[in-house]
């Protein structure tokens, strides 16, 4: 019997492809973690001005990070590296843990403009330093040129590396490159993706760089 409350699967929206969905639910996952860069600046503002007003945990120490244009001051683990401060202490997930070893490139942050890997570095070592993640670098209405390139180009798949990526395209553009695909390939080498999007990776930041029509090798 046809329930009358059930919905008319003739109203289904029509035109809609595997690669439509997933450029839509790429797109949104994007400025999904864009989303999240007015979290470090609302976390400033509820962060104590004085660090001895952080509680007073037993083997912490204090400390001030500057972080996406905003001082956060807290107490950590001397031991914390800078990837789980970022992701534990404050609460910026857009970095991400792979291997913790300085192999995969999935926690890729920059540091003083610089890209680092943050597994590799412990979060009291870059007390002062200006710090950038992935939601630092555009917003869901203004993605950053480079986000933008991934989601034309269908730069990811599963999406767990693609903060790193994107984070070691930026710092790429500033860096010493010739204009070949075989360059890019090689100063993106830090950075691995499991699905192997690499060749739309690679258009992504050929485009940027505006080296398209000169992609080779």
């Amino acid at each position: 019997m046809h329930d009358p409350d059930a919905p008319d699967h003739d109203d289904a929206p029509s035109g809609l492809t595997r690669r439509n969905f997933l450029t839509r639910a790429g797109a949104a996952g994007i400025a999904g973690v864009a989303a999240s860069i007015p979290l470090a600046a609302a976390l400033a503002e509820g962060v104590p001005e004085a660090t001895d007003a952080a509680p007073d945990i037993p083997g912490t120490v204090p400390i001030a990070l500057r972080v996406n244009g905003a001082t956060l001051r807290m107490r950590i683990d001397p031991r914390a590296t800078l990837l789980d401060t970022l992701r534990e202490s404050v609460h910026l997930t857009g970095t991400k843990k792979g291997c913790d070893h300085g192999q995969c490139g999935a926690c890729t942050v920059h540091v003083n403009g610089e890209r680092v890997n943050s597994c590799l570095r412990l979060a009291l070592m870059h007390e002062g330093d200006d710090i950038t993640t992935i939601e630092g670098i555009g917003s869901p209405d203004a993605l950053h040129p480079m986000q933008a390139a991934f989601v034309a180009h269908d730069g990811y798949q599963c999406g767990y590396c693609t903060s790193g990526q994107i984070m070691s395209a930026v710092a790429l553009m500033k860096e010493p490159c010739g204009p070949r695909d075989s360059d890019v390939k090689e100063l993106m080498s830090g950075n691995i993706c499991r699905c192997g999007a690499y060749p739309n990776i690679v258009a992504a930041i050929q485009d940027v760089r505006g080296n398209s029509p000169m992609r080779q090798g």
